[in-house]
């Protein structure tokens, strides 16, 4: 039982899959069916997101350690248990799940005709996931939560995506899976040496260096698909194009955030020796994925697929400031990841706004929206500017100490990161003119509404995260100050430890 006297965090995590039963018992016909769905999900999600309130005012923001942790004895034979807690690593990613899904859901409404008890079902079962993901502190169930998300995404993708829905479905499915078979083998590696899978035993254990490597190399199959990093990125534009809106805002606000969050809470801290040795490795493939998928975006015509390939340039920033081991660039990455999930969901939500009036995401089909909708050009303007990192937004935040954080490692590393930076003004500016300000004669403006009542109540609360991100960053910074103080201590402790250990073998051997 947590310090608040009743299990939150089960409640959080469990309490869609009660509205999903729910769900299961409505009866009627179709359109009896279909309202009663859509209500239930929307306020089972509001409710959720009402509990996690709680999570944002009772957290401890001085503590590094985990709290509001449960604990129940599962396979006591195998040291196994249900436990669960959240530090201050973790806490917002729950914050941004329960805010993004009643978000999905209203943006759902009118757009999603077919089954839609179903897809409901499916939404409340991947927010169960996600929730449970980031608050799990034993391996096995973090396992199970981090390979469950992907049925309800490839069914959310495969049933209600488009034309090419199967295909996408399919590679995103065999791409993330296999990553994950690794990481499975890695978890029984653990188990066998370590003889429990309770993470705050395991942040606690010492591996031989060896043993690291293997480790950092099947963890970084499974988590670099996730992020994903280059060159194991290309189903994520398949997968957001096809994929309904609600499914492309909460993979890109949520899902692309399990691989860095699986690095940060696994291979960082559990594995510090293979880490500082592979860091190289992984700026390089940061730097990449800044730099070539920015250029990629750059040639786009499919707005979703734009949109897709900056995630994955912003990602590679992510990577590029938690490798630095220091805290301006872990905490950059942190508020990058926060920022990026919300900002990408807004711009993904931004097409879909068009798409329903259009039935098209090529950007030559679009141009003078400004003419006829202006709100919608006034929102679409302020998702822009903090994708592109304007000071003042959530997306400047993020950057800045990464770029702050790389330049203590390597003045080539954050050159370069910066860089890519540019370009991503480059395609987002693009973006935007060709949408907003582009001639007026590529469309029948006169059919096009500006955004409706639904419409302003799912962007408003994204544009005021967006703009309180980046006017008072310290009000999120301050929840992960003391974890990540924690973590790069413990890291140059253990590189220190490390560093003393070889040194007396190699004078005891010599002698």
């Amino acid at each position: 039982m947590s310090e608040l006297g009743f299990p939150l965090l089960s409640l959080l995590t469990f309490l869609p899959l009660v509205g999903a039963g729910v769900l299961l018992l409505v009866r009627g016909d179709e359109a009896q069916v279909a309202s009663a769905a859509r209500w239930t999900a929307l306020w089972t999600s509001l409710i959720v997101f009402a509990l996690s309130l709680i999570l944002w005012v009772k957290f401890d923001q001085t503590s590094s350690g985990f709290q509001f942790v449960e604990s129940v004895p599962w396979l006591p034979q195998y040291d196994v248990g249900y436990k669960m807690g959240v530090d201050g690593i973790s806490v917002l990613f729950v914050l941004l799940s329960t805010v993004l899904t009643p978000l999905c859901i209203l943006a759902s409404w009118e757009t999603i005709t077919t089954r839609v008890r179903e897809y409901m079902i499916a939404f409340l079962v991947l927010e169960t996931m996600m929730i449970g993901m980031f608050c799990a502190l034993d391996f096995l169930v973090f396992y199970m939560f981090f390979e469950g998300v992907l049925l309800p995404m490839f069914l959310i993708i495969g049933i209600w995506g488009g034309p090419r829905r199967v295909y996408a479905s399919i590679k995103f499915f065999l791409f993330t899976l296999l990553g994950s078979v690794l990481m499975l083998i890695a978890l029984l590696a653990i188990w066998h040496y370590a003889g429990t899978t309770d993470i705050t035993r395991l942040l606690r254990t010492s591996f031989p260096v060896g043993m690291q490597n293997w480790l950092f190399l099947a963890f970084f199959a499974s988590f670099a698909v996730k992020v994903p990093m280059w060159p194991v990125h290309t189903w994520l534009p398949d997968a957001h194009v096809e994929a309904p809106t609600a499914g492309s805002v909460i993979l890109a606000g949520v899902l692309l955030k399990m691989g860095a969050y699986g690095f940060l809470r696994f291979s960082m801290p559990m594995l510090p020796q293979a880490s500082q040795t592979f860091a190289p490795m992984m700026f390089a493939l940061g730097i990449i994925a800044v730099i070539y998928t920015s250029l990629v975006a750059l040639a786009q015509e499919d707005m979703k697929k734009l949109i897709a390939y900056s995630s994955v340039a912003h990602m590679g920033v992510v990577m590029i400031g938690l490798f630095t081991f220091n805290v301006q660039g872990i905490q950059g990455a942190l508020f990058q990841m926060l920022s990026h999930g919300v900002v990408s969901a807004a711009l993904f939500l931004c097409v879909g706004v068009v798409y329903d009036r259009v039935h098209s995401r090529e950007i030559a089909r679009y141009g003078g929206l400004a003419e006829r909708m202006p709100a919608y050009a006034v929102v679409f303007m302020v998702f822009t500017m903090a994708s592109v990192g304007l000071p003042g937004t959530g997306g400047f935040v993020g950057e800045f100490l990464v770029v702050v954080g790389a330049l203590q490692v390597n003045f080539w590393v954050a050159f370069l990161g910066a860089f890519g930076m540019i370009l991503g003004a480059a395609y987002a500016l693009y973006l935007y003119r060709r949408v907003v300000f582009g001639a007026l004669t590529k469309l029948d403006l006169r059919s096009i509404l500006d955004l409706s009542p639904r419409e302003i109540a799912i962007f408003a609360p994204l544009v005021v995260l967006t703009l309180w991100m980046g006017v008072y960053p310290s009000s999120f910074t301050h929840f992960f100050d003391a974890s990540v103080n924690a973590m790069v201590a413990n890291h140059v402790a253990a590189l220190a430890n490390h560093s003393t250990f070889a040194q007396a073998t190699f004078t005891g051997n010599f002698h």
